[in-house]
């Protein structure tokens, strides 16, 4: 075969064409499903307003209904949420959603019955042993053949008894969030402490508390312990409109730091537990400019997009966007604290060397 060759491809610098877009983002996927775990706890219905519509979010929503919540959409796009006595037999779906593998069994067992998971094939890869083993120290008895992973069936007593456990929550904030959003339903409550090497996704646990508390509930938090606190107690139903999803955001700002222009993101809340908030200050060390305008966030490319030297350990899921923008950056980047991101739906390195 005659080979061919041809000149190297010209990596784009700057597009030819400047930008002026308004985009809306679908809602918060880390707000929707831990709204949807509260609310199925709660004494009162709930609303959920422009919750996001995707698989992540649908698993859950049947989850839920598998243990008895009732859950309907309104006809507009927003979700009614009733809670009722969580009861099995019933079998749960997580496909390959951390949220769902790791919130759902906790409140699973607060249900009367045998209830079975089960997952795509990545879902057995990915970590949940601390979740299992800190139900198991709280008296739930679950069967997972020795792996501490999917599949498995957890046999529900209707009640934990909560009290005071120490988990390793490095792999996974969710492990800790998923343990702190039913404890207003234990008995006594919960105290969680983390004993193992830095939490990834601060502000993911950050959330959690701040959504607890919408929610009702009494919250204590000892930083310098690495201890969070649940008090047992009613939780009240809410109406809630849900955020967009501002990591979402990350590759249609980056159109005006490629591009030139600008880019306006709807609805932006100037106050906010999400990680994708520090988009702001990391674009605008990048070279953009960023400012809130009437209706959401505005940020406007600058003359040239600047390499950055920064430790994403909290805000991992920034990463792919952040180094596509460093290929294109007038100087080296240093992204850092990401080898987590390992152990997502998907090895989000792997691709990236």
């Amino acid at each position: 075969m005659e080979s061919t060759t041809s000149a190297p491809w010209p990596a784009i610098y700057r597009g030819r064409t400047a930008v002026d877009l308004t985009v809306t983002i679908p809602g918060s996927k880390s707000v929707t499903n831990r709204a949807l775990i509260l609310a199925a706890q709660a004494e009162t219905p709930s609303t959920l307003r422009k919750p996001l519509l995707s698989r992540d979010t649908q698993l859950m929503v049947d989850g839920l209904k598998a243990l008895g919540t009732a859950i309907i959409d309104d006809g507009l796009g927003n979700w009614i949420i009733t809670p009722k006595k969580l009861t099995g037999p019933a079998t749960i779906n997580v496909g390959n959603a951390g949220t769902v593998m790791r919130f759902l069994p906790p409140l699973a067992a607060l249900a009367s019955g045998e209830i079975s998971f089960d997952g795509d094939p990545r879902s057995y890869e990915r970590p949940l042993g601390p979740v299992i083993s800190a139900l198991e120290e709280l008296g739930i008895e679950i069967d997972h053949g020795g792996r501490y992973s999917l599949p498995m069936k957890i046999s529900g007593a209707g009640k934990i008894p909560g009290g005071a456990i120490t988990i390793d929550a490095s792999k996974s904030s969710q492990f800790l969030s998923a343990l702190l959003l039913i404890g207003p339903s234990m008995v006594n409550g919960i105290s969680v402490t983390h004993s193992g090497p830095a939490l990834p996704s601060m502000p993911h646990i950050d959330m959690t508390v701040a959504m607890l508390r919408d929610f009702g509930a009494v919250v204590t938090v000892d930083e310098g312990r690495q201890c969070w606190s649940v008090a047992p107690g009613a939780l009240t139903g809410l109406d809630l409109t849900i955020e967009p999803d501002l990591s979402n955001a990350a590759p249609f700002l980056s159109l005006a730091m490629v591009c030139g222009g600008s880019v306006t993101i709807s609805d932006w809340p100037r106050k906010t537990t999400q990680p994708g908030d520090q988009l702001r200050e990391i674009f605008t060390r990048m070279g953009s400019t960023c400012e809130f305008v009437d209706g959401g966030l505005k940020l406007v490319g600058g003359a040239s997009i600047h390499g950055i030297d920064i430790d994403l350990h909290d805000v991992g899921e920034l990463t792919p966007s952040i180094a596509a923008l460093a290929a294109l950056a007038d100087s080296p980047s240093h992204l850092r604290g990401i080898g987590h991101l390992r152990l997502h739906e998907t090895d989000r390195l792997a691709d990236r060397g």
